[in-house]
């Protein structure tokens, strides 16, 4: 039995919005470690996470890897075509969240020194 496309991306896009919500509990993390102060071993995972997201992210011109993939299954090329966000956030996610994980990390370093 072949999967049909629709299966294909709406597999894509639960993958896409789980890994996405991952990287948005490590960002929250980092921040609360600059926050709290409470800085280990798992804050510096947590950076390190992040800045290997956005190595993924430059190496593909700034897309993830699962938009170009889900592109094969859609026409549709709306900011959330390839994950279960509002469109608003999915056009201004990177946005948001470089910045939310910039502060976060400026935080941790300046609780660090």
């Amino acid at each position: 039995m072949a999967v049909s496309p629709a299966t294909k991306l709406a597999l894509i896009k639960s993958i896409h919005t789980l890994i996405w919500v991952v990287m948005v509990c490590i960002i929250a993390y980092v921040v609360y470690s600059g926050v709290s102060g409470d800085i280990n071993v798992y804050s510096w995972l947590a950076v390190a996470a992040v800045i290997v997201e956005g190595l993924v992210l430059w190496l593909f011109k700034g897309k993830c890897p699962l938009t170009v993939w889900a592109s094969n299954y859609s026409d549709s090329r709306k900011d959330n075509f390839d994950i279960y966000l509002p469109e608003w956030l999915a056009r201004y996610n990177k946005l948001i969240f470089t910045t939310v994980f910039v502060l976060g990390l400026v935080l941790m370093l300046w609780q660090y020194v």
